[in-house]
């Protein structure tokens, strides 16, 4: 089978992939799709592409049944967006690196390659070229014993050209973003390759550096540390030629790589040598052949493809080598003070595409005192360090008809309430959105607290009120009365609209209202406490209160109060196996909701799942929305993927009878 390949982007990098299919034996260049007419004919009449083979417009190209895979070599601002349009059209891709601008780009990206179930590979060329296969194979029989370090570098001095793309921040310019991605991934190959896995990502990530006029990263050195004990020195630049080897250091020995990156150079034969160093010697051996460098990268990619794989083979970057690539690149940016045009309110834009058509959408409720309906589901915004990572999550809830997003004047230090405010003044949502405030957290769970902190909230969000305010812990040394009247005076003033607590006991909540109907005052109509099938068996943070309690649901159901609940999914219990210990051990699942009876109902949960064709995670959302009162569920999904996971849960009624069985109440 021979694989059909389109180019996107007839640019310099293009010209070397088109050599590199003309030496494949499992694909050839059938296409090439580009803006410029010109640039267009020029590389059709180069490589023998006739003029209904040179497309003006991409969705005539991707429409083209004799297209299997597109590589897609644009500059890196349109590397998702483009790679996702490809996948949507039901065609391969072979993206070139960077996959994404940022981690939450090649997140996106990699989940529609799976959902769609279609080959997506980040070009980094040099990890398909024999040196690399030969330099693990040394490693693997020990010659250098365990590799302990690792110094590597690629730069180069382009001359500063404001406009060049190397330079322009609307292109995505910069060091790390164009090249910086070589060391670091040849750092975490050989990082894992010392403890045995595919790749290994660093605990911590070091650098300093120099930013151009421009503001992008000129020069950038960083240092990496793993948790085996394995360290890195990396360094990248587009203004300052560097040696461009690689030295990996064992406890025995060393490996020197002439020329790491771009062996033998584009044309030509890819040839180069690796010198090994053992307490036997030294010893030089030549790796490569006659074909030039990208042609390594077009076989693998096209027999990939050929073989029905959805993933590229080792030592090539599979989906969570591109990722944990990305993260530790966005590390390194920030450690240098470069934000992005994605990091920027004024030019961060909307990836499109990322959630799959014909989700159901997210159904509303009507709440008392709020003006907006509010989605049954909300998204809670407690992880999300910067507009680049937040906006492609929140879009792709907005598109989903969610509208509510739960923060808090703790999360990250301010960082997610401030996050947050960006992506609502880059988007002009401000009156499309609820957004649901928490403050007063121990130990400044206070009376006299809540004021100010709802100043800065306020202000770190760009909001004038939110509609729903939470106090986000009790204090009971604290008489209630005195956080009755705090809220309502800040209700007056027009802050706040309705208002709850978090964590709060029933016999404390039913004490406020009754202040509150004492003083002809607004009381709290909300409880936010946990609320999941799995019952909280160990608290998951200090003063945390469960409200799958036998009395508590009684009040609940007898007073019509609105539950909204946190942990709903008791942090991934329900999910496979596989996917549950992400979290770390003292706040996983297993940790906070293991117990027999636990597992029980996430055994019923998951039979019930196959005979509704859902998931247990599904039924378990389904259940908590499901109850005799309004309640809501808190969901923190991370990832457009993971709303589309979850989705399906809301759309879920579940019948009283299907409640209590759940909830081992079938006698």
């Amino acid at each position: 089978m021979t694989i059909r390949w389109a180019i996107i982007g007839p640019g310099a990098i293009a010209h070397n992939c088109a050599d590199g299919l003309a030496q494949c034996q499992s694909g050839r260049l059938v296409a090439v799709c580009g803006r410029d007419p010109a640039r267009r004919a020029a590389f059709g009449a180069a490589f023998g592409l006739a003029p209904d083979r040179q497309f003006g417009d991409l969705d005539v190209m991707l429409a083209d049944p004799g297209i299997d895979a597109v590589y897609v070599s644009t500059p890196h601002p349109w590397h998702a967006e483009l790679s996702v349009r490809v996948l949507r059209a039901g065609k391969h891709v072979l993206c070139e690196k960077p996959a994404g601008m940022n981690a939450a780009e090649v997140v996106a990206v990699t989940e529609v390659a799976a959902e769609v179930g279609r080959f997506c590979m980040e070009a980094f060329m040099y990890r398909c070229h024999p040196q690399i296969a030969r330099v693990l194979e040394v490693i693997a029989a020990g010659e250098i014993g365990t590799p302990v370090h690792i110094r590597t570098t690629f730069g180069f001095d382009a001359g500063f050209t404001e406009t060049s793309r190397l330079y322009d921040p609307a292109l995505g310019g910069g060091a790390i973003l164009d090249v910086g991605g070589y060391p670091v991934s040849l750092a975490r190959l050989i990082a894992g390759a010392a403890v045995g896995r595919a790749f290994d990502n660093p605990a911590t990530v070091k650098g300093t550096g120099n930013l151009a006029p421009t503001g992008v990263d000129a020069v950038a050195y960083g240092l990496l540390g793993f948790a085996s004990g394995f360290t890195a020195e990396i360094a990248t630049a587009v203004s300052r030629a560097m040696d461009n080897r690689a030295v990996i250091t064992g406890t025995r020995g060393q490996i020197v790589f002439d020329d790491p990156w771009v062996p033998g150079r584009n044309a030509g034969p890819s040839t180069t040598r690796i010198h090994v160093t053992t307490p036997e010697g030294t010893r030089a051996e030549t790796l490569g052949d006659d074909r030039m460098l990208f042609a390594y990268e077009a076989e693998l990619a096209s027999r990939a493809i050929a073989d029905g794989l959805m993933q590229a083979p080792a030592p090539a970057p599979d989906h969570a080598d591109s990722i944990g690539n990305a993260e530790v690149m966005d590390r390194w940016r920030a450690e240098l003070g470069y934000r992005t045009f994605a990091e920027r309110r004024a030019t961060n834009r909307p990836l499109p595409g990322t959630l799959p058509r014909g989700l159901p959408p997210v159904p509303k409720v009507t709440l008392p005192g709020v003006a907006l309906p509010v989605s049954s589901l909300i998204l809670g915004c407690d992880n999300r360090n910067t507009l680049a990572e937040g906006a492609i999550v929140w879009d792709a809830w907005m598109e989903a008809g969610g509208n509510a997003f739960d923060t808090a004047f703790v999360y990250g230090g301010g960082t997610h309430e401030a996050v947050l405010g960006e992506w609502i003044a880059a988007r002009g949502v401000a009156d499309e959105v609820v957004v649901i405030g928490k403050g007063a957290h121990s130990p400044y769970c206070l009376p006299d607290a809540i004021a100010p902190q709802l100043a800065i909230s306020l202000d770190r969000l760009g909001l004038g009120r939110v509609p729903i305010y939470i106090l986000h812990r009790d204090n009971p040394d604290v008489p209630v009365g005195e956080f009755v009247d705090a809220l309502n005076a800040l209700r007056d003033r027009g802050l706040i609209g309705v208002f709850g607590g978090s964590n709060w006991s029933p016999e404390r909540l039913a004490e406020a209202n009754a202040h509150a109907a004492r003083a002809g005052q607004q009381g709290f109509t909300i409880l936010n406490n946990n609320l999941s099938l799995a019952v909280m068996e160990r608290p998951v943070w200090p003063g945390c209160v469960t409200s799958n309690a036998p009395g508590t649901l009684a009040m609940l159901r007898q007073t019509q109060t609105v539950h909204l609940s946190w942990s709903s999914q008791a942090r991934g219990y329900f999910l496979p196996e596989s996917l549950r210990n992400r979290l770390p051990p003292d706040t996983a699942p297993e940790t906070c909701f293991g117990s027999p009876a636990n597992a029980e109902r996430r055994r019923r949960a998951e039979e019930m799942a196959r005979a509704k064709g859902v998931t247990a995670h599904n039924i378990a959302t389904a259940w908590v929305l499901s109850q005799g009162f309004p309640s809501l569920a808190l969901i923190g999904p991370r990832s457009p993927g993971e709303i589309a996971s979850t989705l399906p849960g809301a759309a879920l009624r579940l019948t009283g009878e299907e409640v209590r069985r759940l909830n081992l109440q079938d006698g």
